[in-house]
């Protein structure tokens, strides 16, 4: 029976020093075997970290293979001490496993991070290789007389040369720390159980050293003496659920502890340094090197004299605060002084490049994936994106095959719940064929590709089959129909047939005016802009077709005797509606039908004062009401003899969005000003904020010229006004009014 002799090693999850200090023990001590804190079952998996296409950040990512959404993450960045303890391994021919319980006996993460997806689901991230209750680095650093872990752990661990001593001293540290405590949490007891068990049975198999790389926590109570038959009961009867176990990309924004990573760092940028520059020289220099080139990228001037002075404050601070080497705090504070002039919003500029970093992991082809993340990272390569931590644009060009491709591919994530592009603006001031996208890729989106399984093993299937489901949920028209337009808009033909038939019957259905309207500008969207994805569009026209004709048949009735709430939803309705007709551009006898619709809403005695401007307002700027029209109706509907709260509603519902024809039109112009000299002065009070609405349309310019059309262009406002020739007193009364609230308006413009 072989023995072997035991080593362990304490370390801190993504610690740099404790990683190099780990190497320089495991080189000195050449074990045969190497066993890791981490899930058993993902042992197998071990050996592809130190695959040559393996770029860390990576993480481990678990599921229950009847339970895709109980996801669970454990990262490992470059220098985490179980990557290199892994590599160091591999590369030497040792044997390396994990030794702590299995995913599929984790029911549920004790440390996780949540993130809520935009429907509302909820993907949990594990905290931590070896997730725990407490926090003994940070009841070491207080009675060291440090504030925090952080702190202590650089000074004492991360820049300490001698590795030995570190790994005995953290032990003895954590055998006092433990000694007198109560009994573990039940879950914990029972990882430490698993990992004894394994480490006994590898006694037994291995004939030579053997290195046990754990949590600095649980060092004591794994070099404890206990009975195999204590552990072996403890663990007894211990779920276990079918466990799928994978490598996903992880990004270095994510290992820090300000993005709720429970054993994050505090800088992994500053981690990463460390660990690249070992043994290079002075880490300060060089980080304050980096500092510099990056705000020479960004087009600031920064002098070598003050990169010296920015170098001698670090060390001056690192002694006052009586710690044995600048860290990165002292190197920020001194180049806020010296480089940044003392300004710490500058800081800022640089800060999340430099302390978080941009890093995205990458996984080797022949990994085995979930089919979801196999099939993006298919895609990715096909369009050319590659995944990054830092926001970035894209303009994509729908008239190329490359450009529609990254478009459908980004549409269908967005389906999945993958927001790693965020849709900016379509471009549709430039033309109809662009997009401009802004890129972002974060590691919960994995989770989500692995929640969609149960839809499809494809991108394309997974987003077809949640398309679908989300159309058969849908309760409403407008709802429908905007599903409809993701549909085509991904390119997800099945999903398009489905939501066209669903879209038809409650169509049939429908009398419910606002719903038929807020339907209208998606589906008349898909229409307008359909050619630049080759849409197919026929049977949607028809479809638009018959709710336009609905819609302005129910208007009428739609718009009678609403509150102010109500009155407000279907005016924003009308607009969209209006516009979108506009750009489609139906039937005449179609388009006849809605303007028919928004001449009864006119007409209509019952109807809402607001709508009823609106609908004014849509057929002045159809042609279909003269100007000459227009301003008698304006002076009918703002004469003395109506009530001021109906006549301010169909002045905002008319002018809301039409401000600027009160610079050209001199005869709306007076319809508005025989209204306005008719209020006494608490009315017109009582109005501002009205007006404030109506003119904040107006941009600076146009309000200066709605001042000079009706004072003339030689006026100066404030100070004094003089009244147009033809302008008459009413004009003096009311524009020592207003006069100011459009100057202070246009200053604000």
């Amino acid at each position: 029976m072989a023995l072997s002799d035991v080593s362990y090693f304490g370390i801190r999850h993504h610690g740099p020093g404790s990683a190099d200090s780990l190497v320089q023990a495991l080189q000195e001590l050449k074990p045969v075997a190497v066993l890791i804190e981490g899930p058993a079952d993902a042992s197998p998996l071990l050996p592809l970290l130190a695959h040559p296409e393996m770029q860390p950040p990576v993480a481990l990512l678990g599921y229950p293979e009847d339970d895709p959404a109980s996801t669970s993450f454990w990262p490992l960045a470059e220098f985490s001490p179980e990557y290199q303890a892994t590599l160091w391994a591999v590369t030497n021919n040792a044997a390396v496993r994990f030794i702590d319980l299995p995913s599929s006996a984790r029911t549920a993460p004790i440390e996780v991070v949540g993130e809520t997806d935009s429907d509302g689901t909820e993907a949990n991230v594990e905290a931590d290789l070896a997730p725990h209750l407490r926090d003994p680095i940070g009841t070491l650093a207080q009675a060291a007389g440090y504030e925090d872990g952080e702190s202590w752990w650089a000074d004492i661990i991360e820049q300490n040369p001698e590795p030995g001593p570190i790994f005995a001293a953290i032990a003895d540290a954590m055998t006092t720390l433990r000694e007198g405590e109560g009994p573990l949490a039940e879950f914990e007891a029972k990882r430490e159980a698993h990992m004894r068990l394994e480490i006994a049975a590898a006694r037994k198999e291995f004939d030579g050293p053997i290195a046990i790389v754990c949590g600095a926590f649980h060092v004591p109570a794994l070099q404890a003496t206990r009975p195999l038959k204590e552990d072996q009961a403890l663990l007894k009867g211990l779920a276990r659920r079918k466990s799928m176990m994978t490598w996903a990309p992880w990004t270095g924004p994510r290992l820090a502890l300000g993005f709720g990573y429970g054993a994050g760092v505090v800088a992994p940028g500053w981690c990463k340094h460390l660990w690249q520059t070992r043994g290079q020289g002075d880490s300060s220099v060089l980080w304050l090197a980096k500092i510099a080139a990056v705000l020479r990228a960004k087009g600031h001037m920064v002098s070598t004299a003050s990169l010296i002075e920015a170098e001698r404050l670090a060390r001056t601070l690192a002694v006052i605060r009586e710690r044995p080497k600048p860290g990165f705090e002292e190197l920020r504070d001194a180049a806020i002084a010296a480089l940044f002039n003392g300004e710490a919003l500058l800081w800022a500029l640089v800060e999340a490049e430099l302390l978080l970093g941009a890093d995205v992991g990458e996984i080797p082809p022949d990994t085995p994936l979930a089919p979801l993340i196999e099939d993006l990272q298919r895609s990715q390569k096909a369009a050319r994106l590659k995944p990054e931590a830092l926001e970035r644009e894209l303009s994509v060009d729908l008239r190329s095959e490359s450009g529609l491709f990254r478009s459908t591919l980004l549409h269908r994530l967005s389906v999945l719940g993958v927001h790693w592009g965020k849709l900016t603006d379509s471009g549709r001031s430039r033309g109809t064929f662009r997009e401009r996208w802004m890129l972002s890729w974060e590691p919960e989106y994995a989770v989500r590709l692995v929640e969609n399984l149960v839809y499809g093993p494809t991108i394309e299937k997974a987003a077809n089959g949640r398309l679908i489901q989300m159309i058969g949920a849908a309760t409403s028209l407008d709802a429908m129909a905007a599903l409809v337009q993701g549909a085509i808009t991904a390119n997800l033909s099945e999903a398009s047939a489905a939501g066209l038939a669903a879209l038809e019957e409650r169509a049939a259905r429908s009398s419910e005016c606002l719903e038929i309207l807020t339907s209208v500008p998606p589906l008349a969207d898909i229409i307008r802009y359909g050619e630049a994805r080759k849409t197919e569009t026929a049977r949607l026209s028809g479809l638009l077709e018959r709710l336009i004709v609905e819609g302005g048949i129910a208007l009428a009735y739609a718009a009678r005797d609403l509150d102010a709430q109500a009155s407000t939803t279907l005016v924003g309705a009308m607009r969209k509606a209006d516009e979108a007709i506009s750009l489609v551009e139906p039937e005449q006898d179609v388009l006849d039908i809605w303007r028919n619709g928004l001449a009864a809403v006119l007409d209509g005695s019952r109807s809402t004062a607001l709508v009823a401007g609106c609908a004014a307002h849509l057929l002045y700027e159809a042609g279909h009401l003269s100007a000459d029209a227009a301003t008698g109706l304006i002076a009918r509907r703002l004469s003395p003899g109506t009530p001021v709260t109906e006549a301010a509603g169909f002045f905002e519902g008319f002018f809301s969005t039409a401000g600027q024809r009160l610079i050209y039109d001199q005869g709306l112009r007076g319809a508005v000003d025989a209204w306005l000299a008719s209020l006494d002065e608490e009315a017109f009070i009582a109005h501002l904020p009205l007006l404030r609405r109506v003119f904040s349309h107006l941009d600076s310019m146009e309000r200066r010229r709605l001042i000079e059309a009706v004072l003339g262009r030689t006026a100066r406002l404030p100070a004094g006004l003089t009244p147009t020739p033809d302008g008459g007193e009413a004009w003096r009364r009311h524009l020592e009014r207003l006069g100011p609230l459009l100057m202070s308006e246009a200053g604000n413009g």
